[in-house]
């Protein structure tokens, strides 16, 4: 990696750091800058107004996510009903940290962000392949278009509301919880259209 590369990628990484900490409204790039300690000329060099850096940051944000999920839901051979539930499962179980919050979730609650139509755009493409991703792996598991996209939104909704449980009592075992009884109820009646 060159070092305009490395400088601009410890920008990204600095200012995706501090905007989950405190949001993108709160953060100077003087903050973002002494964050990565990269020399003043290459935040200027790389990102000219702070929108280019929050734009950069929050894309970077959203593919990190984006790639977590995929790794979960692509993660086995097409066709096998069984595995692509499995897989859903997976996404739902992986590690998380949930004290910290949803990197990209929490950035709906930062009106910097939801005031920005490019920024509010990279969010919501996010959550809508995110969507789409977990219903085509419920779909692979035989479920139907419709429960298959009713229960992706179930998913997605247990993930964001475990962490929001969690950051509200402090206790990361409410996320684990909330999982734990949605992929109970997800697995019990598969194949349930209702």
């Amino acid at each position: 990696m060159n070092t305009s590369t490395d400088a601009r990628g410890r920008l990204v990484a600095a200012a995706q750091e501090m905007f989950a900490a405190q949001g993108v409204g709160a953060t100077s790039p003087r903050q973002v800058l002494a964050a990565s300690g990269v020399g003043q000329g290459s935040l200027y060099h790389h990102f000219p107004t702070k929108h280019d850096l929050a734009a950069a940051a929050v894309g970077a944000t959203v593919a990190d996510a984006l790639a977590a999920a995929r790794r979960d839901l692509d993660d086995a051979p097409d066709g096998d009903r069984t595995d692509a539930l499995a897989r859903v499962v997976a996404y739902l179980e992986r590690p998380r940290d949930a004290l910290a919050g949803c990197k990209v979730g929490r950035l709906t609650s930062d009106q910097a962000v939801m005031d920005d139509d490019g920024l509010r755009d990279v969010v919501t493409a996010y959550f809508v392949r995110l969507l789409d991703a977990v219903a085509a792996t419920l779909r692979d598991a035989g479920l139907p278009e419709g429960a298959a996209r009713d229960r992706a939104h179930a998913a997605v909704a247990i993930v964001q509301g475990g962490y929001v449980l969690a950051r509200a009592t402090g206790d990361p075992d409410a996320m684990r919880a909330a999982v734990r009884g949605f992929v109970t109820l997800l697995t019990d009646n598969p194949e349930e259209t209702a």
